[in-house]
């Protein structure tokens, strides 16, 4: 069925046009457009314009070699997307990572959730005409680092100049909701199901690394819609916050890592593993055949499960509301197209 046939009585009324893909905020990425004059009647994402080939990659290059690539799809949260395939190198060689390196984990996991966060916070204020979000939030994150006391007086800053801006407010209260049962239904995830009302987290539900000697809270809100997604990311950042600085209090001594030659030999078999990564529920499905090479690798990443709610919240809305509606997905087009 064409657009115009399913969206008649008058097609001569509706218009095709393309958002994108030269950039329109945040990488690559094309949304194709059916519009009835200001309103948009149906919505197409059209990914693949930054496409690596990062899983046919990772099988010429071994274990090691494949690190410093994988982390390319998103380097804003590069630990989010290694640590689950640590983890199932790791699963499938039988390592015991020190207890003080699996500390050091965790750290870095938080430390790099927080500073993406910062960056989408910052980025939609672009978005919604609030220049000074992203000038505060791109600064703040080069000074971040062991500056906790700091940051957690910073988040207050945030939520007074941009989340109770009436500017912000209009631009994203009602707007583009989500609700708990099409969340679930289309397999949403990090902010935009925890913003529908779904507590979900891999680092609580299925606990990795040294995450369950901390004590920490799944901010979720009902609202699901554009300003619920944003303020979800915040008040994650202040649970990091809470989580390293009891990994600083309770670090133990000890070695921190394993000693593994240039080549590991990874023993044969084959792993799934899943992280909580900045964006949500990152994976790996892994398969070795005794090489220093993996024989399959499979990237999960949330980008590309969160993409298909674009097509969704976008039916029906102004088309000036497109922007803070298409950022509140935290959508990275780098890493969905891997």
């Amino acid at each position: 069925m064409t657009v115009e046939s399913e969206y008649n009585p008058d097609a001569d009324r509706i218009m095709s046009v393309a958002l994108g893909p030269q950039h329109p905020g945040a990488g690559h990425f094309r949304i194709q457009l059916w519009l009835d004059g200001d309103y948009v009647v149906k919505a197409e994402p059209d990914p693949g314009y930054v496409h690596r080939g990062e899983e046919k990659m990772s099988e010429y290059r071994n274990y090691i070699q494949n690190v410093p690539h994988l982390e390319r799809p998103v380097i804003l949260d590069s630990c989010g997307i290694l640590f689950p395939y640590a983890l199932a190198v790791d699963e499938l060689m039988n390592n015991k990572i020190p207890r003080r390196g699996q500390y050091l984990q965790v750290i870095m996991a938080e430390i790099n959730r927080i500073v993406s966060h910062m960056y989408f916070i910052a980025i939609y204020g672009i978005f919604v005409g609030h220049t000074t979000m992203i000038t505060w939030a791109m600064g703040d994150r080069d000074f971040w680092i062991d500056t906790c006391d700091w940051f957690e007086k910073r988040m207050d800053e945030y939520e007074k100049i941009f989340f109770k801006n009436p500017i912000f407010l209009e631009r994203s209260e009602g707007i583009g909701v989500l609700t708990k049962e099409d969340a679930i239904r289309l397999g949403a995830t990090g902010t935009v199901l925890r913003a529908s009302g779904v507590k979900h987290d891999i680092r609580r539900d299925e606990p990795y690394s040294a995450y369950p000697a901390f004590d920490f809270e799944v901010p979720s809100l009902t609202a699901g819609d554009c300003w619920a997604r944003a303020y979800v990311a915040l008040l994650e950042m202040r649970e990091s916050v809470k989580i390293i600085r009891q990994a600083f209090k309770t670090i133990p001594p000890g070695p921190v890592r394993l000693k593994l030659g240039p080549q590991p030999r990874v023993p044969a078999g084959e792993v799934y593993a899943r992280t909580e990564a900045a964006r949500g529920e990152m994976s790996y499905h892994l398969i070795s055949d005794g090489t220093p090479r993996p024989y399959r690798l499979k990237i999960g990443v949330p980008s590309f499960k969160n993409m298909i709610m674009i097509r969704e919240l976008l039916k029906g809305v102004h088309v000036g509301d497109i922007p803070p509606v298409y950022w509140s997905q935290n959508f990275w087009p780098v890493e969905g197209d891997r």
